[in-house]
């Protein structure tokens, strides 16, 4: 069962990203030859105003072909012979229903849940957040810099900046105080931490739903970005990457640790994998790397900066270069999966 949700979950993600793609091309009135979900051979097919219609077999991905890699067409309502905006918008619609889903699915989620405010609920003895004076009830408003919405926004940045000191500013009774802790390493829990813990999750209304919905979003995205950032500088190896197989390793252990709790609490797990998976995607779509469509987006900004187009055989060359990668990386990331898994 967890398996098939992870198929449902993951292939529902794509087809949304896809969809991005496939209304904003008919928007902007842009032959889509195919818009499939799932790769490989079609099971089914159907053909409407001009579009194929398809499932595939292999429910792992999805596509929405509009001749973006043609160097000529006779029809006027080529990808390649609209604006550079409406090209823009077409590649960039994909991530940003990825984010809008994860949106949607965040609002849904705290509507059920509640959401975390940064209230501290316990400063613990001997730790640096007790010895600078903070207490229950403080609320923690800023952090390294930045605004905090969530409390588990707190760990995740002292998880993301191993070894620093952070500036910390809280809120007590309408005034604000601002400190700076070194943070202790856990052993046990293998990060470092200035012994702070939250005050629970509060009851959300509809409107508070839709605001948290979006710090709900911006927290993943951010988590992602950090994560990528983590990658590049090597405090993180790319055995720590996951694939489709991580995927739906993680999300049938979600399922077998919940499903004894109820449908409400299958439901709410299952909400926060689709919340991280979307922004996620979302996130390395925007990439700017080749054959990605921040890659896509790179050539196009240039195009219309340059007024002119890069020579399609050229920018063709370097989206071939990157599928290449891609599928390298795609097998070294699914051989630690399978690694991780089943051994």
């Amino acid at each position: 069962m967890g398996i098939l949700l992870a198929i449902i979950l993951f292939g529902f993600i794509v087809f949304f990203h896809e969809l991005g793609h496939f209304l904003l091309a008919k928007k902007n009135g842009i032959d889509v030859d195919e818009f499939a979900v799932g790769m490989g051979p079609a099971l089914f097919q159907k053909k409407y105003r001009g579009t194929v219609y398809s499932i595939r077999i292999l429910p792992i991905g999805g596509f929405c072909a509009m001749g973006e890699d043609e160097e000529a067409s006779d029809s006027p309502n080529n990808f390649n012979k609209k604006s550079v905006w409406a090209r823009i918008s077409v590649i960039a619609a994909g991530p940003i229903f990825n984010f809008i889903l994860a949106w949607v699915f965040s609002v849904i989620l705290i509507f059920m849940t509640g959401y975390d405010e940064p209230v501290v609920g316990a400063v613990e003895e001997g730790y640096p957040a007790y010895e600078a004076g903070l207490r229950p009830g403080d609320r923690i408003t800023e952090m390294g810099g930045k605004n905090i919405h969530i409390f588990r926004e707190i760990s995740a940045y002292l998880q993301f900046h191993p070894g620093e000191n952070v500036s910390l500013t809280y809120e007590r009774d309408g005034k604000e105080t601002s400190v700076t802790l070194t943070p202790e390493y856990d052993e046990e829990l293998g990060y470092a931490r200035v012994g702070l813990g939250s005050a629970g999750y509060t009851r959300a209304d509809l409107l508070s739903a839709f605001s948290y919905g979006t710090y709900e979003v911006k927290y993943w995205i951010q988590v992602t970005i950090d994560s990528l950032r983590m990658l590049v500088i090597g405090q993180i190896g790319v055995d720590q990457l996951s694939g489709p197989v991580g995927i739906v390793d993680v999300v049938d252990d979600a399922y077998q640790q919940s499903r004894s709790y109820g449908v409400l609490v299958v439901t709410a797990q299952m909400l926060n994998l689709a919340i991280l998976l979307s922004a996620n995607l979302g996130v390395m779509n925007l990439l700017p790397l080749p054959a990605l469509d921040g890659g896509r987006l790179v050539f196009l900004f240039v195009e219309a900066v340059r007024k002119k187009r890069v020579p399609p055989e050229k920018e063709g060359y370097v989206h071939f270069a990157g599928i290449v990668l891609l599928m390298i990386l795609m097998v070294v990331v699914m051989y630690n999966d399978i690694q991780r898994v089943f051994f």
